[in-house]
Formats: structure tokens, sequence, C-alpha cells
């Protein structure tokens, strides 16, 4: 009978066992599960916010058409959150090379939608401003779409000039003739901020990607002066820059500077805890726009420094995610999907800080939605398929980690 040790020393196993645990199933997820979790918390969240900051427009004037029913803009965001679901799901289903192929494509398709917006007739203007076209069900705004397009066409760009990075006219010019068109014709609607938005993106890709620092900074001073003409040769624009700076002067409080000291107003008396979901006295009718530009100040007063917080931690673990994400494909040897990660988790982060910003009384007042929050449709629908696309580029970073192949 042969002699058997009772115990095994570790690190020896049979043949069997081995095999067994080389074939054992990954315990690693399919799919980036905290980050679908906090998007639905963001924009449930936003919903519920939404009905509180829009319950009484309806026994406004302006919203007459709405007969009393104050539940309107609550059941709008609900199916906007439910389409946009639906349409997260089929992007979520394109293969990252897919959306690498068709970003040029992409790109002249959305700026034809935006000289479209600008023909009498075919845009719809809402407060002075022409930026949708009308789809019966809802009103689609181009320039939101132009966003998540020029993450990818700029990380498509950056990818196929990688050699020319370090030069001016072959590595930057191309993009700025690009970026510099959809200015304009942003500005024709006008849409100052989805500009700014889009610049920040596209500068922030081609750093990324590795173009010249000294090229990077000279132009990055030039795109200061060119936005600082921009506000100073527009009487409106400079009106607005000098209420900003004086908010609480009686001409400014009454007139440019309405927005931000009601806005003001709400933080104040927010506090620490708030004053109760549904308590917000601003909302009615004081603040403009309570359930679009300036929902975070409807948060701050109903939930105070606290809900303010939560809010912000959200997204910045959301955006700190878009680049651990990014990080993972670059590492991965996956330049395109890491440039668009990154790009996304730009979009998102400066489009809240200025969100926030102007809430707050950091920067002058602009007409940017908080993302996933904020009331309407063409935002969160965009919001979601950009979403859907990071979540592809984790889904095949996953893919690749396992061995697998694309």
């Amino acid at each position: 009978m042969a002699f058997q040790i009772p115990f095994k020393f570790s690190g020896t196993a049979s043949p069997s066992e081995a095999i067994a645990e080389r074939t054992r199933p990954s315990k690693m997820m399919d799919y980036d599960q905290p980050l679908v979790w906090v998007v639905l918390i963001l924009m449930l969240f936003g919903m519920v916010m939404v009905y509180s900051a829009s319950i009484a427009l309806p026994d406004s004037p302006k919203f007459s058409y709405l007969q009393g029913r104050h539940e309107y803009f609550l059941y709008r965001q609900a199916g906007f959150i439910a389409v946009s679901i639906v349409a997260a799901w089929f992007a979520f289903r394109i293969p990252v090379a897919v959306w690498q192929r068709f970003a040029p494509l992409m790109f002249v398709g959305t700026l034809f939608l935006l000289m479209l917006v600008l023909v009498p007739g075919i845009g719809v203007s809402v407060n002075g401003a022409r930026r949708w076209l009308s789809l019966k069900v809802f009103n689609l705004q181009p320039s939101e779409m132009m966003k998540i397009v020029v993450v990818l066409y700029a990380a498509d760009f950056t990818v196929r000039k990688q050699q020319f990075m370090h030069k001016l006219t072959k590595g930057f010019m191309p993009m700025a003739f690009a970026v510099g068109v959809v200015g304009m014709l942003l500005l024709l609607e006008p849409d100052l901020g989805a500009f700014g938005v889009i610049v920040c993106i596209a500068m922030g890709i081609l750093f990324l990607g590795g173009f010249n620092m000294i090229w990077f900074g000279g132009i990055g001073a030039i795109l200061v002066l060119v936005f600082s003409s921009i506000i100073a040769l527009s009487p409106f624009r400079r009106a607005r820059m000098f209420a900003y700076m004086n908010p609480w002067e009686e001409g400014n409080a009454l007139d440019k500077a309405y927005q931000l000291t009601h806005s003001l107003i709400a933080f104040g008396r927010g506090e620490i805890f708030g004053v109760g979901l549904g308590g917000s006295v601003e909302k009615l009718h004081y603040l403009p726009e309570a359930h679009t530009d300036f929902i975070m100040a409807v948060i701050g007063e109903e939930l105070g420094l606290a809900g303010v917080l939560v809010v912000l931690g959200l997204f910045y673990w959301l955006v700190k995610r878009a680049f651990d994400i990014g990080r993972q494909a670059i590492a991965l040897d996956q330049f395109f999907a890491g440039l668009a990660a990154k790009g996304i988790g730009i979009w998102l982060g400066v489009q809240t800080f200025i969100n926030m910003g102007v809430n707050l009384g950091l920067l002058p007042t602009k007409g940017l939605t908080l993302p996933l929050m904020s009331y309407g449709g063409s935002g969160v629908l965009i919001n979601c398929v950009g979403l859907a696309i990071l979540l592809r580029i984790d889904y095949e970073n996953r893919v690749l980690m396992r061995g697998g192949r694309l």
C-alpha cells in the first residue's frame, strides 16, 4: 500500500485540479454594473426633481395650454427616459469599430442638421434662440447631437493623424477648421454654451492624443481671446457679463441677473439639509427655467447642501469612471476607444461644471442643461447614447482582458 501524505503543500495540485482551475469561469462581470446604477440613479432623481420644479408651471399663463395638468412634465420626462434607455441599448449593441468607421459621416450629417436649424420655417425658435427641429413628438436639438459626434470625430481624427500631432498645419488646422464651422453655425442660433463645450471636448482629446504642448498653450490663449471678443462684441452678452459681476445692483437684479439672483436666493434658503422635497418657493414662478437650466438651484433649496454634494459626488464618480475606462482601453492598445471614453468624460464633466457654476454664480448665465437630470428629450437621449458607447468600450475591454477577440 502506497504511503500518502494526509495534507497538501500550498501550490501543489493534481493535473485534473489544475485544468479545472484554468477553465473556471472568470468572476469579472460582463459589464460595469456600478456605472449603470449611477446613471439610472441620476436620471430617476432628475425625474423626481423635474416633477417638483415644474408642478406649478401649469398655473402660469405661459403654460395655459396644459389646462392644469400638473404631471405633464413628469410624464414627458418619464417617456424621454424610457426612449433613451431603449436607444442606449441599441447603441450598446454597436461595436466600437463601427462608431469609428462612421464618425466622419456622422459629423457631416450633424453639420447638415445644424444648417437646417437656421432655415426659416424648419428650425423652431424658443425664447429668441433657433436651436431645435420639430419631430412632432419632441423637438430635436442638433447641438446636443454634435457633442457626442465631436467626441467620436476628434478621437478618430487623432488616431488617423497620430504621426502629425506635433505639427500645426497637419495635426491641428484640419480639426480647427471643422470646429470653427460648427462654432459659426452655433453662434448663429445663438448657442455659445454648446460651442464652449464642443471646443473643450476637441481640445481635450487633441491634448490627450499627444498634441504639441507649446502649440496647445498658444492656441488655448487664442481661444480665450476669441471667446472674450465674442462677448465684448455682442451687446446682450456684454450686458449679461456686467450683470454677472454685480448681480445685486438693482437694475441688474431685475433684468439681466434676475435668474442668477433668484438661484442664489434658492441656495441660501436651502442651507444644509434644505426645506424639504416639494417645499421650494423659488420654483413658484420666481426662478425662470427651474426645471431645465436651473434645476440644481431647486435641488439646493429643497435638499440643501447635502443634496448638492450627493449629486456632485455622483457626477464626479461618473467622470472619473469614464477616464478609468479610457485608460484601460489605451493600455489594451485600443486608442480610439480610449480617447472616445475620455472625451465622454470631458463632455459630461465640462457641461456639469458649467451648469453648476452658472447656478452658483461662479460663471455668467448660460443656457446649458444638467446632464441626465434636466428636463428635455434631446439632452437625456444623447447623454444615454454617449454613456452606452462608454459602456460598450468597457465591455470590449473586459472581453480583451479575458483573452477574447473583438
